[in-house]
């Protein structure tokens, strides 16, 4: 299974939906919530190409946005690849 990277914030509606997707797929996912560790938003901006919003979202080390482009993948039928769930 891939290796799953959410930024988060503490309350962040977009947050909750990204993770309730994944936790519908039975993903297991790491988080960096910014509203305890605001010392990391600089590295997010960094790795996410300049994006501030959260949440910011990684597969296997690769930025694939945010809540709606993981909904858009998945609507797509590329998320499930993406996450090794074939």
């Amino acid at each position: 299974m891939a290796q799953v990277l959410i930024y988060s914030t503490t309350v962040c509606p977009y947050c909750v939906r990204a993770k309730a997707l994944l936790k519908k797929k039975g993903v297991q996912y790491d988080e960096i919530n910014l509203t305890e560790q605001p010392e990391l938003r600089e590295e997010m901006i960094q790795k996410a190409g300049g994006r501030r919003t959260v949440p910011q979202i990684f597969i296997d080390g690769n930025h694939v946005g945010g809540c709606d482009d993981i909904h858009a993948l998945d609507a797509e039928g590329k998320l499930d690849p993406m996450l090794g769930l074939n």
